[in-house]
């Protein structure tokens, strides 16, 4: 008996030991396989969070398409759109999808995608402010017309670039009137106040489209920069950068890509 239970227990030692050994597998492969995307959700309807708190929009539905097909299990991060690329850098994410435009300056820190949306810059004011719309869109006379007025813009977005560079570094508008947020809802909370907070902000024009269906905010002017979107990787991560150009690339010829841009935009 002493014998049978001494054989006993060193197959029951065997079967765990393959077990753990089989279970560790499974885990390091599911790790392996995870791609960490990173977000600001604030940006409807690119990316924003539902009455659950859920991260949905534009952005999260291709993205988290794009690397399902390629096999891997994605989680994603809300982040602060300042904190995006150092967070990428930092290996804490893997992925970004945000909206974020493809820049010179951004393209020294980190591998964009190719371009999946093209969009340019707007003015949102509150209906009814004394914000003047300049109809004509010369770019000179607006830039006059909004010289005066306190502008908000969120950290680290082309709009704030756009602010600096074309009212601020020309000496049109004092660099105190420009408000600076973390979250762009909070700009729109400041705007929906009125001229005591914010007369104005400079965002992207499909973004301000979408805080303009409350009746209660208009589009002013719509800045023609060109700008193009694009999901960022870490320099050198070549294949998986590869990779996801060549699903995207074929994402966007599909019927499921039409629908996806019918759901947010149309």
């Amino acid at each position: 008996m002493n014998k049978e239970k001494k054989i006993l227990s060193t197959l029951m030692v065997i079967v765990m030991v393959g077990l753990g050994v089989a279970l560790s597998g499974c885990v390091e492969e599911e790790e392996v396989n995870k791609i960490i995307v990173g977000t600001s959700a604030d940006f409807a309807p690119f990316e924003y969070t539902d009455a659950s708190g859920n991260i949905i929009g534009f952005d999260i539905e291709m993205v988290t398409t794009i690397l399902e097909n390629l096999n891997y299990t994605v989680e994603v991060k809300d982040i602060g759109f300042d904190s995006l690329i150092p967070s990428l850098q930092a290996e804490t994410i893997d992925v970004i999808a945000a909206a974020m435009t493809i820049t010179e300056e951004r393209e020294e820190q980190i591998d964009f995608s190719i371009p999946y949306y093209e969009a340019d810059q707007s003015v949102l004011i509150k209906k009814g402010s004394d914000v003047e719309i300049n109809e004509s869109h010369n770019l000179e006379n607006f830039t006059a017309s909004i010289a005066n007025l306190t502008i908000g813009a969120q950290t680290g977005t082309t709009g704030a670039g756009w602010v600096q560079e074309n009212l601020i570094d020309t000496e049109l508008m004092d660099e105190a009137n420009l408000k600076l947020y973390d979250l762009y809802i909070d700009a729109v909370a400041d705007l929906d106040i009125g001229p005591a907070r914010l007369d104005a902000i400079i965002l992207d024009l499909p973004v301000a489209q979408a805080f303009a269906e409350d009746s209660g905010r208009e589009v002013a002017y719509t800045i023609i920069t060109g700008e193009s979107y694009g999901l960022g990787v870490r320099e050198g991560e070549t294949e998986l950068l590869n990779n996801i150009n060549a699903e995207l690339n074929e994402f966007m010829l599909s019927e499921e890509w039409t629908t996806l841009i019918t759901k947010y935009f149309e």
